[in-house]
């Protein structure tokens, strides 16, 4: 939810055409860039890559490998 109503707040910025709107729009890009990227790597990069770390390591002596 939090993500949803950042982005609505931005995307007016990113698209406006008043006074100012070509700063702003510089600004704003970078935001919606990083507001749509930090969800998926929390939700799902970061959980998988702890998962992996996690994984119990396999003793290739005893297994015969």
């Amino acid at each position: 939810m939090t993500v949803a109503v950042i982005l609505a707040g931005l995307f007016p910025i990113l698209i406006g055409t008043g006074a100012g709107s070509e700063v702003m729009s510089r600004i704003a890009a970078p935001m919606i860039g990083g507001m749509l990227t930090a969800p998926l790597l929390s939700m799902l990069i970061i959980p998988a890559a702890y998962l992996l770390m996690r994984r119990p390591k396999v003793d290739k002596r005893r297994t015969g490998v």
